[in-house]
C-alpha cells in the first residue's frame, strides 16, 4: 500500500464528511442527545421487584425462614431459594445463569442469632446491573436491621458481606457512555459504507476510480483511518458530556484507544462487505438494517446484557458489538484488563476476516 495514496484519498474523503450536515449530525450530535435523553430517563432509580437466587445452608431453620420470608414482604426483593451448588462457585454460577443477584444464608445462621454472635449473610451483585444490586441491598441491610432491633436492641448480630466486582456501585450513566460510544462506533461507518459501496457501483464511480493508481485495499484503508479519526473525536466529546453534565465516573484512558481502533476498522470492513454483495442500493440498505439494528439493541448500548433473558443473552455474546462495548466496559469501569484483552482479539480476528473478506468481494468494475 502507498501512503501517499492512502493520505490524499483520506483527505479528499474527510472533506466531503465535513461539508456533509447530516454525516456530522449522527456522528457527533445524535449520540449526545441519546446521552442526555437517558440520562435524563434514568437519573432517578425506578422501582422493580429483583429476583434474589438464594442458597439456604442453615437447612431451612425457623429463623432463616422467617428472615427470608420478610425479605419477600418487601414486595421489593422476590427470594427464590435454590439448592446448594456443587462443582462451582455460587458466584460463577449465577454467572452461567445470567442472574446478577444472589445471597447464601451461611449454616448456623439460627444459632449464632440466638447466642447474639455476629453472622454475615452473603451478597452478590453484579456492577452492571447496579440497579437490581442497590435494591437488594438496601432491602437485606433493612430487614437484618429490624431483626438485630428485635433481639439485642440494634446491636449488629446479622450483618452482610458484598462479593461484587470493583470497589464501587455504579450509576445508569457510567455503563450508557461506553454503550453509545459502541453505538457511534456501529452506525457511523456501517451506514455510511453501506451506502457508499452500493451507490459508487450503481453510478459507476468505482469503475472510474479503477482508473487511478489506487488500490482497492488503500481506498478501503483511508476510510477505516477517517472513521477512526472521527470515532476519537466523538467518544471524547461523549465521554466530557457524560462526566461534565451527568456526573459519569469515567475516563478517557489509553486501554480505550485500542477499541476506538478496531471497532471502526471491524465495522468500516463489514459495511463495505454488505454493500458489496448488495446488487442495489435498496437491497444493500436491507441487509445493513439487518445486520446493524440487532447490535443496537442486543450488545448492551443502552441495557447492561447481564439483565437479559438467558437466550438474549446468548445471542448477545455472538454479536461483534457485544465485545467492543464490554471491552470498553472492562477498561474504563473495572480495570480488567485481562478480559478486556480476550475481548480486543475477539475483535482484531473477527477485523481481519471481514477486511479480508471485503476486499475480495468488492470489485472496481463489475463483472
Amino acid at each position: 500500500m502507498n501512503p501517499k495514496r492512502i493520505g490524499a484519498d483520506f483527505l479528499v474523503f474527510s472533506r466531503g464528511f465535513v461539508r456533509n450536515p447530516v454525516g456530522l449530525f449522527f456522528s457527533l450530535v445524535f449520540p449526545i442527545i441519546l446521552i442526555g435523553l437517558f440520562g435524563l430517563i434514568f437519573s432517578a432509580s425506578s422501582s422493580t421487584t429483583v429476583t434474589v437466587y438464594t442458597e439456604n445452608l442453615d437447612h431451612n431453620s425457623p429463623l432463616s425462614v422467617d428472615f427470608l420470608s420478610a425479605l419477600n414482604n418487601s414486595t421489593y426483593v422476590h427470594i427464590q431459594v435454590v439448592s446448594p451448588v456443587t462443582g462451582q462457585t455460587f458466584a460463577s454460577w449465577l454467572a452461567q445463569q445470567g442472574d446478577s443477584v444472589g445471597m447464601i444464608v451461611p449454616a448456623g445462621f439460627q444459632a449464632n442469632y440466638t447466642n447474639q454472635t455476629p453472622v454475615n449473610v452473603t451478597l452478590y451483585t453484579d456492577p452492571s446491573d447496579a440497579s437490581s444490586g442497590g435494591i437488594a441491598q438496601f432491602v437485606v441491610t433493612g430487614v437484618a436491621n429490624s431483626f438485630n432491633l428485635a433481639s439485642s436492641h440494634g446491636s449488629p448480630i446479622i450483618g452482610t458481606t458484598n462479593q461484587q466486582v470493583g470497589s464501587q456501585v455504579f450509576k445508569y450513566i457510567d455503563y450508557l457512555v461506553p454503550g453509545l460510544i459502541g453505538f457511534s462506533i456501529l452506525t457511523s461507518p456501517m451506514f455510511a459504507l453501506v451506502e457508499i459501496s452500493s451507490t459508487y457501483r450503481k453510478d459507476h464511480l468505482f469503475r472510474q476510480l479503477s482508473l487511478t493508481p489506487l488500490t482497492k485495499g488503500e481506498w478501503l484503508t483511508a476510510k477505516i483511518l477517517w472513521y477512526i479519526v472521527l470515532t476519537i473525536i466523538s467518544a471524547a466529546i461523549m465521554i466530557a458530556v457524560g462526566v461534565f453534565v451527568f456526573g459519569a465516573d469515567v475516563g478517557f484512558t489509553v486501554g480505550l484507544l485500542p477499541f476506538l481502533v478496531l471497532g471502526p476498522f471491524f465495522f468500516v470492513s463489514l459495511g463495505m462487505l454488505a454493500g458489496s454483495v448488495s446488487r442495489t442500493p435498496e437491497s444493500a440498505a436491507v441487509l445493513g438494517n439487518i445486520i446493524t439494528f440487532p447490535m443496537m439493541f442486543l450488545s448492551g448500548t443502552f441495557f447492561p446484557v447481564s439483565s437479559f433473558p438467558p437466550g438474549l443473552q446468548a445471542v448477545a455474546h455472538i454479536l461483534p458489538l457485544y465485545y467492543v462495548i464490554d471491552g470498553m466496559n472492562q477498561v474504563m469501569l473495572f480495570h480488567n484488563n485481562t478480559r478486556a484483552l480476550l475481548d480486543l482479539g475477539v475483535i482484531l480476528i473477527g477485523g481481519v476476516v471481514v477486511f479480508v473478506a471485503a476486499i475480495a468481494a468488492f470489485k472496481w468494475r463489475d463483472e
